[in-house]
């Protein structure tokens, strides 16, 4: 198991019902349930959410930090995502959020969609320089990248090398705020407001970089109650922290990364079910004639996390609004790659999904699985605990299920043991 990785969702058995929900929605099936109650296999897990957003009992809940670890710092900067402005009614300028952001408590606001532009534009060059890599995938997304380190390796070498936008934005944000007060970088908190428990995991597991310079994770949907009573008081603040425009907030919105590069040739998915297609077409070199490729695993894009409270697709509407009223952008490097644009290292494959330590072992167990799976009636109605009879039949292989798991098999064995019972007395009294 990868016990070095860190996963934002987290599994709280005492409200678990056994009910087999999420074995069907995790998309690297990464649960079970055994002995009536989940169980999350870590090395496996791309911290998607999917688990959170469909337990109808609240098993499955995001780890991320209180408000209340603001106070652990001298001075703070807010880093809100694109994605927050789009939980409110009929906003038409981010600064009464970002001036409420101030009145609660944060000395600084630095927006994350103002380093989502600068990695707009370093990726239209990047993209022009590098014509051989294409089709080239965003990196802004921590579970697709996850995605594609455990399950797509082949496409490792497409993904964008730049650092998410969040990462840059929290390096700069310490920088300013360095120079602006004096402090050193221990005494300054940088801490992000998230749509997703995706980014804490890219936070304390960063994925191409030593560290991140986020310190600590708020979620929206804790900090939208405290943020709706100070919007009716922001005018208290007269300072204008808006640095983005059109492009850089547009990023909230399943095609704003792509709708930044300013070219025709891209693909946007949403919702990781339909990222999953997108990358086994790409696998199999459907996509040579693209550019580029966005990839969301919230449906709707990062509005669409299970850390927002309002509804993807009219949180959508309300970001396209918003945009309405904003210029095109307000970050321009003239050519340039920003310093700590791109990633310390190579983004590696993690095997996870491998059988056996080594290619003959692997081979045996895969025989073994085939004489399983045709023993198994293929319904993949999930009642064994395993979300296939697939998947079932590899976890018999691998020593962790039996095969009376599968309520046939089980069935055909309980018809047998009356006759097989029958067979035995009659032996037992002829001798």
């Amino acid at each position: 198991m990868d016990q070095t990785f860190y996963h934002s969702v987290r599994l709280d058995k005492s409200l678990c019902k056994g009910c087999t929900n999420c074995i069907k929605r995790c998309p690297t099936q990464a649960i079970r349930v055994r002995n009536r109650k989940a169980e999350i296999t870590n090395e496996c897990c791309i911290d998607c959410g999917e688990c959170i957003r469909i337990c109808p009992h609240h098993a499955k809940e995001a780890t991320y930090d209180s408000p209340d670890v603001m106070k652990q710092y001298a001075y703070t900067v807010a880093l809100p995502a694109p994605s927050l402005y789009a939980q409110f009614n009929r906003l038409d300028d981010v600064n009464i959020v970002l001036r409420a952001l101030h009145l609660m408590g944060f000395d600084d606001v630095f927006e994350v969609s103002g380093a989502a532009e600068q990695v707009s534009e370093m990726s239209r060059r990047y993209v022009e320089e590098h014509p051989e890599k294409k089709p080239f995938i965003s990196t802004a997304c921590p579970t697709v990248v996850r995605l594609i380190q455990v399950r797509f390796p082949s496409l490792i070498p497409h993904l964008l090398p730049f650092n998410a936008p969040m990462d840059l934005a929290a390096i700069q944000a310490r920088e300013r705020a360095m120079r602006q007060t004096g402090l050193p970088a221990d005494q300054i908190g940088i801490i992000f407001i998230s749509p997703c428990p995706a980014k804490v995991t890219a936070v304390k597991s960063p994925i191409g970089i030593d560290h991140s310079e986020v310190d600590a994770v708020l979620a929206i949907k804790d900090v939208y109650p405290r943020l709706l009573s100070l919007m009716k008081r922001s005018d208290e603040v007269r300072e204008d922290y808006a640095s983005s425009g059109r492009i850089g907030v547009g990023w909230g919105n399943s095609g704003g990364e792509a709708g930044g590069l300013l070219t025709d040739s891209y693909l946007a998915a949403d919702g990781i079910e339909n990222v999953i297609h997108v990358l086994e077409d790409l696998e199999d070199e459907k996509f040579t004639d693209l550019e580029f490729i966005e990839l969301n695993a919230c449906s709707g894009g990062c509005v669409g996390g299970v850390l927002t409270v309002e509804n993807p697709y009219v949180a959508q509407a309300k970001l396209k609004r918003l945009c309405k009223y904003l210029p095109v952008a307000c970050n321009h490097l003239n050519g340039e790659y920003t310093p700590h644009a791109f990633l310390e290292s190579e983004i590696e494959y993690k095997p996870v999904f491998r059988l056996g330590s080594n290619f003959k072992e692997s081979l045996a167990m895969m025989q073994q699985i085939e004489v399983l799976c045709a023993r198994f009636p293929g319904l993949d109605c999930g009642s064994c605990g395993a979300p296939t009879c697939r998947t079932l039949a590899e976890d018999i292989v691998k020593g962790e299920a039996s095969e009376r798991d599968c309520i046939f098999i089980l069935r055909q064995y309980m018809d047998q043991l009356p006759e097989d019972l029958l067979h035995q007395t009659e032996k037992e009294q002829e001798t």
